[in-house]
């Protein structure tokens, strides 16, 4: 008997391990991915041509040895495959960790955890919930919610930030990212054994700090200069 538990104990924890690897590496490749998604935003600071000259160039990467958009498919397909790993090892080390968790603890455990942590797993949902709308509003629907032509991304761009509520909602969803940022960086270096001794713990906060504010900050930077009239039509 005591054979069996040892061996379904050593099976879940090997389980769980796999979980966090699938977790950190689905989790480096969305981190790569909104590094280079943040740098074609800020071409909206180039104007109208430049911005609409990137977004083309995109569905033309690979060519003649991709068809159109070939290159943007198979980004796509990757990411969805990414997300649905991410997404599922995320509620199943949660599922795992309440039924771990047999009475309620004395003292709240997230007195000594970070905003971030805590925000975490709600924070995912919030970045979860705002991709839908983001895909809806400018690739897959392309949604032009003041009413303008869809066919030309920078106008259409232009026209979501103008509306003051569009960008109050992007800006949370980058708050929510750069939490979900600074947290899931150290989590993953923590899985990937990069965090054994104070100054790695150390490193790994502050390239937390740095992906949180230089991705989020990034990103933000382009719907408060359309607010603010600094990127216009």
């Amino acid at each position: 008997m005591a054979t069996t538990t040892l061996v379904t104990g050593a099976r879940a924890s090997r389980s769980t391990i796999t979980l966090k690897l699938l977790m950190a590496a689905s989790g480096i490749i969305f981190i790569l991915f909104v590094l280079l998604h943040m740098y074609g935003n800020l071409k909206a600071f180039a104007g109208h041509d430049a911005y609409n000259e990137y977004a083309a160039h995109l569905r033309t990467l690979g060519e003649p040895m991709l068809p159109y958009e070939g290159f943007l498919w198979i980004l796509r397909v990757a990411l969805i495959v990414a997300l649905v790993v991410h997404a599922y090892s995320a509620f199943a080390l949660w599922r795992r960790a309440g039924r771990a968790r047999t009475q309620k603890y004395v003292v709240k455990k997230n007195l000594a955890s970070s905003f971030s942590s805590r925000w975490m797993r709600w924070g995912g949902v919030t970045i979860l919930l705002f991709l839908v709308w983001h895909l809806l509003n400018f690739t897959v629907g392309k949604v032009n919610i003041s009413g303008g032509s869809t066919n030309d991304p920078y106008n259409l761009l232009v026209d979501t930030f103008d509306v003051w509520w569009m960008t109050l909602i992007y800006l949370a969803a980058m708050f929510a990212l750069g939490m979900h940022l600074h947290h899931g960086t150290w989590s993953a270096a923590q899985t990937l054994g990069l965090t054994n001794n104070a100054r790695a713990r150390r490193n790994a906060k502050t390239l937390g700090w740095i992906l949180a504010v230089v991705i989020a900050g990034g990103f933000s930077l382009v719907p408060i200069a359309v607010l603010t009239g600094v990127i216009t039509k």
